[in-house]
């Protein structure tokens, strides 16, 4: 039973990469999402047979089928990274509140349907598709936008409440989190780091909550040092080279979010 629950939730994700997908690409181009989906090159409007979520870049070979031009492998790798880090999501919060909830097995289908499973679950989806949409825009463009970091600390904020955090604890985080690149905004005159940098640290505090947004920084640097060393040496990028660190606040993030709490008991004394 638990295999076919597996299947449902990767393939929903698949659906929501696609999701994801269109929506960098409007974003950056200023277009609705009402409109019909196109190819970026010809601008052909495109059928049912083109949106199938990694299936139609697979049968298409790579390519659009009206213009036959090549269609970029961010597609096809937003929607498996997302069906994948959804079925992680789910695996993780199930086993986390089936541990918890001792009339329920692991793997028992009607832990499904506990309230917190189910708020936990939309809460750290939700986040882990704005921490795509950050990685994958911050890359490709170099901005961190507001039109998603904002309202998405409001759900955060939002969804934790209603999980039985505490204002005080997400408070904390997200002045941790907001504060760390202020300061470094403020000291560098916003030469080291953009003010995106900064609504993204708030946004990562209100959604992973105190300590964990602790591991999120660590590893976001770690991350981010290890990476910018490693293009300077092989001669990519100089010492004043701008590098997207949105990509690697995402990364942070997502390991806090899956791992943070095993991280921080490992170094706890």
């Amino acid at each position: 039973m638990y295999y076919f629950n597996f299947i449902i939730v990767f393939i929903f994700g698949l659906t929501i990469g696609s999701f994801l997908n269109a929506l960098i690409w409007r974003m950056h181009v200023k277009k609705s999402m009402a409109e019909r989906s196109c190819c970026p090159k010809c601008k052909h409007v495109l059928g049912i047979k083109d949106l199938i979520p990694l299936f139609s870049f697979l049968w298409q070979k790579g390519k659009c089928r009206y213009c036959q031009k090549k269609i970029s492998w961010q597609y096809p790798a937003v929607e498996l990274i997302t069906g994948i880090l959804f079925v992680v999501t789910f695996v993780i919060n199930f086993q986390a509140i089936s541990f918890q909830n001792f009339q329920f097995s692991i793997f028992n289908f009607q832990s499904i349907f506990n309230f917190q499973f189910l708020i936990l679950t939309l809460q750290d989806l939700f986040f882990v598709s704005t921490l795509i949409i950050i990685f994958v825009y911050d890359l490709k463009y170099g901005y961190i936008l507001d039109k998603v970091t904002l309202p998405a600390m409001l759900v955060g904020l939002i969804l934790n409440l209603i999980l039985g955090i505490t204002w005080q604890n997400l408070l904390l985080a997200a002045v941790i989190g907001g504060g760390f690149f202020l300061a470094q905004f403020l000291i560098s005159k916003g030469q080291w780091i953009g003010g995106g940098d900064i609504r993204m640290g708030a946004l990562m505090g209100l959604f992973l909550g105190w300590p964990q947004i602790l591991v999120a920084l660590f590893f976001s640097y770690i991350l981010g040092a290890t990476i910018g060393i490693g293009l300077i040496i092989f001669k990519k990028k100089t010492w004043k080279s701008e590098i997207p660190f949105g990509v690697f606040l995402a990364i942070g993030a997502i390991i806090s979010l899956f791992f943070g709490e095993q991280i921080l008991l490992a170094f706890s004394f």
